[in-house]
């Protein structure tokens, strides 16, 4: 496939920044992304915005000091994948490299046990606390979800409300790409990667107050 497209924007020409910290827009099914970078690895995946201005400035607003640039070529792979995923060409994305150095350790934790959740199925933000040992934590993994800077490649759409409601969303176009995604993925209603527990009572009440309180 060729590399991702990127419209005519109106591209800023740039040098990423000593500390490599770079974004570039690409072309998807669901409209123009982003993507941005360290010298360590992608630090963040940005949604569309009702507009590519909109776009950028999220992209400032979320990674203070990053500049518009040419990607290298391990992070064009990345929006490659990203773009053919989107294009329902199902891509394995565990292989890009994230930065995570400015987060918690439970935000790393959390972001990683999405990403075992595999493309197709789903898990309730309880589920997801129940992973990671913390039953009780469905509200702090919502909050950590919001948080999110790696949209799709962590991807916190898998994670939904239990019972089969769609969740919160917090990234461009809220619940609506959420579940546009979802569909582009074959992602069945109802939440396969669950099991029943002693605890899924809780769980599910936590998950139904976390339908608003994850929306940005």
């Amino acid at each position: 496939m060729s590399s991702p497209k990127v419209p005519d924007l109106g591209r800023r020409g740039g040098i990423a920044t000593s500390s490599g910290a770079g974004y570039t827009l690409f072309e998807t099914a669901v409209g123009p992304c982003a993507i941005v970078w360290s010298s360590v690895g992608v630090t963040g995946v940005e949604l569309p915005e009702p507009s590519v201005a909109d776009t950028r400035r999220r992209v400032v607003e979320r990674h203070p000091g990053a500049v518009e640039a040419e990607p290298p070529p391990s992070v064009r792979k990345a929006s490659e994948a990203i773009a053919r995923h989107l294009a329902k060409d199902p891509s394995d994305l565990s292989w890009i490299r994230l930065d995570m150095d400015r987060l918690s350790s439970f935000e790393r934790k959390v972001y990683e046990q999405a990403r075992s959740v595999p493309t197709g199925a789903t898990v309730s933000y309880g589920g997801l606390a129940e992973r990671l040992g913390r039953p009780g934590a469905a509200r702090a993994v919502g909050q950590a979800l919001k948080r999110n800077p790696f949209a799709v490649v962590v991807p916190c759409h898998r994670v939904v409300a239990a019972g089969g409601g769609i969740g919160g969303f917090s990234a461009g176009g809220g619940t609506d790409t959420k579940r546009r995604i979802l569909e582009i993925e074959g992602a069945v209603p109802i939440l396969a990667m669950d099991r029943p527990s002693s605890d899924s009572s809780l769980a599910k009440h936590a998950d139904e107050a976390l339908v608003g309180f994850v929306e940005r």
